[in-house]
Formats: C-alpha cells, structure tokens, sequence
C-alpha cells in the first residue's frame, strides 16, 4: 500500500491509531515484538470474553502482547459441546488454545450492561427458541437458555437487576459447558488447567471472581479498587 494514500484507503480513524502505536507501545517494546515474532506466542491464559467494545481483556488485566490469547463473541458464550461440533468455530479456538498454545487457565469473562444478555431478556426466551434459519445472532442468543432456567422464571418486570444476574448464571453455564468437553475435565482433573469464571463492571471497573465452592462472585483486590476510586478504606 502506497503509504502517501493510506488514509484514502483506510478508516483514518484507524491510521491514526496505528501511528500512536508505533510512536509509543511498539517502540517501548520493540524487542519484545521481535521475540514474539522469532520465538512465538506462548500466552498463560485464554479469556473467553464478550466482543462488546467495552471490555478489553489485555487492559483489564494489564496483560502485555502474547500474555492472553482472546476468543470473543457476543455474549461470551461458551456452546454446548456435541460429538458434531456444531459451534466448531468456538470449539476450535478453544482446542487451539489448549492443545496447541498449552493455556494453564481458561477465564470466562462476562459483564455488566451486556447488550447480548440484555437482548435475551426484552425478546424474552420464547423469541429464541426457534428462530429464523437466517438469524445467526438469534440462533446465538438461544444458547443463553439454559443459563435462564437455572435462574428460575424472571419477575414480571424484568430489569437490569435480572438482566445482571443472568450476565453471572451465564458464566457459570459456560464452566459447565467446558466441561462437558472430555479432554478438558480430563486435564482440569490432571490439575494441568484450571477453569475460572468472572464478571466485569464496566461503570467502576469492579472486577469479580467466581467462588465455585459457594456459587458466589466474589470482588477482587477490593481494597485496591477502592483506592482507585478514591474511596477511604474500610475500618
């Protein structure tokens, strides 16, 4: 590409973008690009997070390049798993990032104000459970059925309150569907991978993790987090 007419070609918002990016990250880290490049990625986890714009899991978790290796999609959804590999898009990143990249960990990263949960809960379940053989986001939207029905009947007046708790029963659903994969219970089993299941609050940036043993999400480096928003620590 003729760099004269880049930004003719290119979203300039874009070209923008990528220019900040050589004047900073990309100059500091130079030699970090160059082993990654040689050397190949080795990240330590694999976040299955929500393609929503808001949320990015390498600033989340102040991860550098080659640190997470990311599978995003509306929602965060992990699909049933099947003999037929239905989803095989998802199951493949899945597979890629623990057979190929050995991934220790897999996050499952939901969200507060997700617009895919939120559209699964004003269409309400019966608009999905069969939709339009053309409707690829309402095929994708129904795998958030389960998830309801664990959380019970929603209240006549279905809120953001219900809303959230669905975003956290979904997180807890897609555990679940890791591990109905048996070579992933068989290496969560062998202590080589360890699943974990957490939610993002975009509005503070509370982060929570999902205490299995209790079925709780519990706040993490709350004493940190207060500090960052300029609250007194708790006596």
């Amino acid at each position: 590409m003729n760099a004269a007419n880049g930004e003719e070609i290119f979203p300039s918002q874009l070209v923008q973008g990528y220019e900040r990016f050589l004047g900073g990250d990309f100059r500091r880290e130079r030699s970090s690009f160059h082993e990654l490049a040689e050397k190949g990625q080795h990240p330590h986890t694999l976040v299955i997070g929500c393609c929503d714009s808001r949320v990015m899991p390498e600033e989340i978790f102040g991860a550098a390049p080659g640190e997470i290796f990311d599978i995003r999609n509306v929602a965060n959804i992990v699909p049933p798993f099947a003999a037929n590999l239905a989803h095989h898009s998802a199951w493949a990143a899945i597979e890629y990032g623990v057979t190929a990249l050995r991934v220790g960990c897999i996050v499952v990263l939901g969200h507060g104000n997700c617009g895919g949960v939120r559209a699964f809960v004003e269409g309400g379940a019966e608009k999905y459970q069969s939709p339009p053989p053309d409707d690829a986001l309402g095929h994708w939207i129904g795998l958030i059925s389960p998830a309801a029905k664990r959380l019970g009947a929603p209240p006549e007046q279905s809120g953001a309150d219900y809303a959230e708790r669905l975003a956290r029963e979904s997180v807890k659903q897609s555990l679940d569907n890791l591990r109905a994969n048996p070579r992933l219970a068989a290496l969560e089993r062998a202590g080589e991978l360890r699943l974990h299941g957490a939610f993002f609050d975009i509005l503070d940036a509370q982060l929570l993790a999902l205490d299995e043993a209790r079925g709780e999400f519990i706040q993490v480096s709350a004493g940190r987090h207060r500090s960052a928003l300029g609250v007194a620590p708790e006596s």
